[in-house]
């Protein structure tokens, strides 16, 4: 699972990512985890599902692309939650994933939930972990 939060891939974590999917042949998850209010009114209206900075589409896309021009089974998932570090953690969780890349570009991510991120992970993760460092 190639992971971040709201912010584009570091380039050595999405190299890193699908060389271990191709080498390993399994799937692999891109996932976003983005912190946004599920507000009732926005659903009505059609405003919930707000689009990403073509920069971050662009990071999201270009891993996607890349492991399946190398014949790798890929699965995107963008998780909307209050609180995105428990969110990740629980869908690291549901999906049984062997290997997590952290994969943040550390220069778009702020120090304070970087730690966190990693804090958390560190802490409940039993899967193989790669840190964007």
């Amino acid at each position: 699972m190639l992971a971040t939060l709201e912010v584009p891939f570091a380039t050595d974590a999405v190299t890193f990512a699908v060389d271990s999917a191709v080498e390993l042949g399994q799937r692999l998850i891109i996932a976003n985890f983005v912190e946004r209010a599920p507000l009732p009114l926005s659903a009505m209206l059609g405003y919930d599902d707000l689009p990403d900075p073509p920069e971050l589409t662009d990071s999201l896309v270009a891993p996607a692309a890349l492991a399946q021009s190398l014949g790798v089974e890929v699965t995107r998932l963008r998780v909307k939650s209050f609180h995105p570090i428990p969110a990740m953690l629980e869908v690291i969780s549901e999906q049984g994933a062997g290997l997590l890349v952290f994969g943040p570009d550390r220069r778009k991510i702020s120090r304070l939930l970087y730690r966190r991120a990693v804090r958390a992970i560190r802490s409940k993760v039993t899967a193989l972990v790669w840190l964007a460092e």
